[in-house]
């Protein structure tokens, strides 16, 4: 038959095991083991210190004022004491109780050791001057070891959270969709950015197969999941597989995506988790069509002043004609207007690539808007005679601070285009006074502006059908109009309540 207290012993080692087992706060567990070495030394107070990178703190403490625990935080935490060993730093706490007059005569400390390392330290104060004996040492040495276990365990579970914290965060803050799937396809996690991307929640998608979720409107470029698994992947090959195509949602349009596949084996090979990261390419394929837009629109209207430009010039060349004076005359005229169309439209494209780049700079002075309009409007006159141009501006009109050149661009491009689209009639070049803006409009008595062109008419290279159709141009002018105003700080905008005709406004700060 075991002592009553090797009893003692035994059965309070095993609940510390099991509190260890099943219990994850550390600190509920240190109490404990702190609780039961007291109580097997028969001590009256007790502290466990836990030693992080740069000093010492309690952990746990029994039988100590919580005011004297208070106390030695601050000295603990000092740079000197983050040096000390075990047992000087059980010297300075013996003398501190005892100065304190804490009646604790006599206690003992022993290290918490782990992988080699001092990580804590448990006290053992008695308030008698009994000497420990070597197996009360012994015995403590055993709770300490599993108080070291306890710490351990808890610093790795900790460990272990906070890198789960960060992944998740990682994950959800990715632009991004992403899906993890297990081994059977099963959609075990689901990010926001793909919620967004397909429409429906976290809890709608999880536990899905993939192929309940991931539909295809038309053949993808590149294999399936299903194709390539079925040829092997990724047992035979580890590379990411990528595939791209029009993803059917639940509620229209379908959204094109680039999907990629990566998997995550086990040590022996076989697939654990597949990671797929799902990228919306709506972008990609706009610029794609952007630039398709933009070869098709610029090689056609470059090809037509640079074919009259060549016809004219080869007709005056020929050796077997003689042309008056009156033909040569109208033909460099035809040729000087083509050349000076072509000179429009590539100051046109290189200002879209420079505003493209952020190199549009402005050249500030004082401007006076009426003058300026009145001007254009003169110079407009002489270019039209179904068009009557007319500039309104009230006497006090101020002068406001821009870059002449380029107001002077919007205004020629927003007259230009009235004379393109108002078969005849009235322009008008009015300004309007506001306490810290001024409003300019020019407006026509043509039919004015689709309402289903109006959200697209101020986008790079935009021209609508009867645009097309009727007037020739690169789908700049507005383009470029917009952006020099709001360079200015100002906006532009079109009318949609003067009833017939095409009225459009920008504004500039005062």
């Amino acid at each position: 038959m075991l002592p009553d207290f090797r009893v003692r012993q035994r059965d309070y080692l095993l609940e510390i095991t099991r509190t260890i087992t099943q219990e994850l706060d550390l600190q509920k567990v240190l109490k404990r083991i702190l609780r039961i070495s007291i109580e097997m030394l028969a001590g009256q107070a007790g502290l466990i210190a836990l030693k992080d990178a740069n000093s010492w703190r309690v952990a746990a403490g029994h039988g100590i004022p919580a005011a004297f625990l208070r106390y030695l935080e601050p000295l603990l935490a000092e740079e000197h004491v983050a040096e000390l060993d075990v047992d000087e730093l059980n010297r300075m706490l013996k003398d501190l109780t005892y100065t304190a007059s804490q009646g604790l005569l006599n206690g003992t400390a022993i290290p918490l050791v782990t992988h080699g390392q001092v990580i804590g330290v448990i006290f053992i104060f008695r308030s008698y001057p009994d000497l420990f004996s070597v197996n009360d040492k012994q015995l403590l040495q055993s709770f300490a070891d599993q108080a070291a276990i306890a710490v351990f365990n808890a610093r790795l579970y900790s460990q272990v959270i906070i890198e789960k914290q960060r992944l998740d965060a990682l994950i959800d803050s990715a632009a991004d969709g992403i899906l993890i799937l297990n081994a059977d396809h099963s959609i075990e996690r689901v990010n926001d950015a793909f919620e967004r991307i397909y429409g429906k929640s976290d809890e709608e998608i999880r536990g899905q197969q993939h192929d309940e979720v991931i539909h295809w409107a038309r053949k993808p470029d590149g294999l399936t999941l299903e194709e390539a698994e079925a040829k092997g992947w990724p047992l035979t090959t580890n590379a990411h597989l990528y595939v791209e195509g029009d993803l059917k949602r639940p509620e229209p349009p379908n959204v094109p995506v680039g999907i990629t596949y990566a998997p995550l084996l086990t040590p022996d090979g076989q697939v654990r988790n597949i990671i797929v990261t799902v990228r919306d390419i709506t972008h990609f394929r706009n610029a794609d069509e952007m630039k398709a837009t933009f070869i098709s629109i610029v090689s056609h209207e470059l090809k037509t002043p640079v074919a009259l430009i060549k016809g004219y010039a080869s007709t005056l060349r020929r050796d077997d004609a003689r042309w008056d004076r009156h033909v040569i005359q109208d033909s460099l005229a035809v040729i000087e207007d083509e050349a000076d169309r072509l000179t429009h439209m590539i100051e046109d494209l290189l200002d879209a690539s420079r505003l493209q780049a952020g190199g549009l700079t402005l050249k500030q002075t004082d401007i006076s808007l009426p003058v300026l309009s009145q001007r254009l409007a003169e110079r407009f006159q002489t270019q039209t005679k179904k068009h009557t141009l007319k500039t309104d501006f009230p006497e006090s009109f101020p002068v406001i601070l821009g870059d002449e050149t380029r107001i002077e661009q919007v205004l020629s491009n927003l007259i230009s285009n009235a004379i393109k689209y108002a078969p005849k009639g009235e322009i008008r070049i009015s300004g309007d006074i506001r306490p810290e803006q001024v409003i300019i409009t020019v407006s026509d008595e043509g039919p004015g502006i689709d309402p289903h062109d109006m959200p697209h008419i101020f986008d790079r290279f935009y021209r609508s059908d009867t645009a097309v159709r009727k007037t020739k141009g690169a789908g700049l002018g507005l383009y470029l109009a917009r952006a020099i105003v709001e360079a200015h700080g100002g906006r532009v905008w079109i009318d949609p309540q003067h009833g017939s005709g095409a009225r459009i406004c920008f504004s500039l700060p005062r």
